[in-house]
């Protein structure tokens, strides 16, 4: 038996039917939803992480790769935490390239918004921080909702390292995007900016505040004090 078929056949004891007659719901898999057509095993997060951290050391790449193309999203995301850990043990820069590599050519597997965010941050991230950022770039203008999503929950980590311009710019550029999922995206990145940096967060609020959308305003003012919060959402400065 290898890898791949192991660690299905794990996550296959972890099965609960009512997750999994909860998730598809959830997840948006109705025809014309964002998560149209995605499959459902019924396993919660904390079993998926307890097999990646079991299974990380020693699963080839190979096979990483193929368990991140299965059809059930539950084998996509385990595969999404065997490569985080991998990459944040990586000490040679050629296997951290290996792994985004890899995470590179499989963004297609990367298709709702639970396996961007437990990715793009810990994965592309740390290794777009000190490489050429045109990858960042042509994420954000392929037009692909999760590429875009990963574009900017990529420059999470950039946030954390207290760098916010990429994610300002690219903030910039989604003002007018049309899917709620990057309106909740942005805003969240901006929130975490004005967490670190509030006089920067408010400089582009102030701005653009007017013609943001509003559950990207919402989300980026949540933890605003009440009454510029008021201020904001009224169109009082």
């Amino acid at each position: 038996m290898n890898y791949v078929e192991k660690i299905k056949s794990e996550l296959e004891q972890y099965v609960d039917p009512e997750k999994r007659e909860f998730l598809p719901r959830f997840f948006k898999t109705n025809p014309g939803d964002y998560g149209e057509g995605d499959l459902f095993m019924g396993v919660t997060v904390p079993f998926q992480r307890k097999i990646a951290r079991k299974y990380y050391m020693d699963i080839p790449l190979a096979e990483t790769e193929k368990l991140l193309q299965d059809p059930y999203h539950e084998c996509r995301l385990t595969a999404l935490f065997i490569l985080c850990l991998r990459f944040e043990k990586a000490r040679m820069a050629e296997d951290k390239t290996e792994i985004v590599n890899l995470y590179l050519r499989n963004l297609s597997c990367v298709n709702n918004w639970d396996l961007v965010d437990s990715s793009a941050d810990k994965i592309l991230g740390p290794y777009l921080i000190n490489n050429k950022l045109d990858v960042l770039y042509d994420l954000a203008e392929s037009g692909v909702l999760w590429k875009q999503r990963t574009a900017i929950m990529a420059t999470f980590y950039f946030i954390k390292n207290g760098c916010f311009a990429e994610t300002l710019e690219l903030a910039e550029k989604f003002l007018s995007h049309e899917h709620d999922l990057m309106h909740k995206a942005v805003g969240w990145m901006l929130r975490e900016i004005g967490k670190r940096d509030f006089p920067v967060e408010y400089t582009f609020l102030k701005k653009h505040y007017r013609k943001m959308p509003r559950t990207m305003l919402r989300y980026a003012i949540e933890k605003l004090e009440p009454k510029l919060r008021e201020k904001f959402l009224k169109g009082m400065l």
